[in-house]
């Protein structure tokens, strides 16, 4: 298995802003130690660790720590796309392999159309040249905007964080049914991760089916799963929760496309 979608942060690290004590499930720091605990004896050979902080800092803490543990195959980091030095220090980044994208916090940014900005331009022509991918961390709001985006750079590979975060605490599919249907169609990847924190209090995973056969029928083999761990445990949920209830959700896909293949494909990991 590759987890495609793992955070670990310490709320002690310079620019620290997210969880805070309002997510008192997971305000707490959550390091590789802990990630192989609560993995137990799934058969976990590798995971695409993603950052959680919009700063510099992040990305080379992510880096140095996939420098030193094999457990990490890939990493998502973050850098300033509108910041005029940003093309150079994507180049400068590239120079590790065990980058393979970044990942602006679109959901946390109030203008939807952020991401079309002549600013950005540079930075995404930077990413493109040099093999990077984008990960999309979006909602509903955005998926217009993202088609617009993909477009424009249809030599970028992006791929829909959580399932673009439906609106599954009451179960409501449209618009982003058709939306996230024109994506997929556009050749754009998906992960399998984060809905059930998108759930209301109460809601059993089961309650996600239409949302996980959607995006299966949307995206095939370019679907991937990912824990989004230790996010999951706002859900109440544990590790192997998600797991378990992925497998029984993904009606009709192929399991070892789904649970290695789509992320070593998305991410080029070995």
């Amino acid at each position: 298995m590759i987890d495609a979608h793992v955070h670990v942060w310490s709320l002690r690290a310079p620019g620290h802003e997210w969880p805070t004590a309002a997510e008192a499930a997971i305000h707490r720091d959550f390091d590789l130690d802990d990630l192989r605990a609560v993995i137990g004896d799934l058969p976990v050979e590798g995971v695409v660790l993603v950052q959680s902080q919009p700063n510099d800092g992040e990305t080379d803490r992510l880096l140095d720590l996939a420098a030193r543990d094999t457990l990490v195959q890939g990493v998502v980091g973050w850098v300033d796309l509108a910041a005029p030095a940003a093309a150079g220090r994507i180049g400068d980044l590239a120079r590790n392999a065990k980058l393979r994208g970044l990942r602006p916090m679109l959901q946390g940014i109030e203008d939807t159309d952020w991401l079309l900005a002549p600013a950005l331009e540079p930075a995404i022509a930077a990413m493109r040249d040099h093999g990077l991918r984008l990960d999309a961390l979006v909602q509903p709001r955005h998926l217009p905007m993202l088609a617009r985006f993909a477009a424009a750079w249809p030599d970028l590979a992006i791929v829909i964080d959580h399932g673009a975060k439906p609106y599954a605490a009451t179960g409501r599919l449209d618009p982003w049914r058709g939306e996230i249907a024109a994506l997929a169609a556009r050749g754009l990847w998906c992960k399998l991760s984060g809905l059930r924190t998108e759930q209301a209090a109460g809601q059993p995973a089961d309650a996600l089916r239409p949302y996980v056969a959607h995006l299966a029928a949307c995206f095939g083999e370019r679907l991937m799963w990912g824990s989004d761990w230790p996010v999951i445990g706002m859900a109440g949920e544990r590790y192997r929760d998600w797991y378990d209830a992925a497998m029984r959700l993904a009606d009709g896909l192929d399991r070892t496309r789904l649970m290695q293949g789509a992320a070593r494909a998305f991410y080029g990991l070995a």
